[in-house]
């Protein structure tokens, strides 16, 4: 801890919070995945491991909310679902940073940013924790550039399978104020 302590902010020097220790690292890495109908993998021989049940792209002002596309893609995914909060067991935020996904979850619910800010007529509700990156995240498993969104794809559908949940939600923030949201359903549910 006292090492950790002592390691100086990458930003906003002298008194920033973001430091290596609380940050995810960039890794080399690569994944492919095969998307396609299940028809089409059924009669190929494949066996389906999730559905892709609905995707959303968002994106925000980067000057004062950067990295808050989580908070305003969960939501509007799980309108468009018809699906709430506690539907979901799986979830799987891409972490830029520690205080990047608390600050999403936190947005979430606040009252006044869900308000001002999303024009909900209030809070939406606080992603429980117990549910989510439970196999790591970007700050304890790094963050390949390019390869992340499959791998919060991967473990969201084996998270799935192995958990015995039904559905799933991947969020992700992007360079520029964008954001991605990705619904997943286990197969044969």
């Amino acid at each position: 801890m006292e090492k950790l302590s002592s390691l100086k902010p990458a930003f906003i020097k002298p008194h920033g919070t973001i430091t290596a220790a609380n940050s995810s690292y960039m890794t080399d890495g690569a994944t492919a995945a095969l998307i396609m109908t299940e028809d089409f993998a059924l009669a190929n021989g494949y066996k389906p491991k999730a559905y892709l049940r609905d995707y959303m792209y968002v994106s925000q002002d980067p000057k004062d909310q950067l990295l808050l596309s989580p908070a305003y893609v969960i939501p509007k995914l799980l309108d468009k679902a018809g699906l709430q909060l506690k539907d979901i067991d799986v979830f799987e935020i891409h972490e830029a940073f520690a205080g990047q996904v608390l600050a999403n979850i936190k947005a979430m619910d606040s009252d006044y940013f869900c308000t001002e800010n999303m024009k909900r007529s209030g809070k939406f509700g606080r992603v429980p924790l117990d549910k989510l990156n439970l196999w790591g995240g970007s700050l304890s498993i790094g963050h390949p550039f390019g390869a992340t969104g499959v791998r919060l794809a991967i473990h969201s559908a084996h998270r799935l399978k192995e958990e015995k949940g039904q559905y799933a939600v991947i969020a992700a923030c992007a360079a520029g104020g964008h954001g991605v949201g990705m619904l997943v359903e286990a197969y044969g549910k």
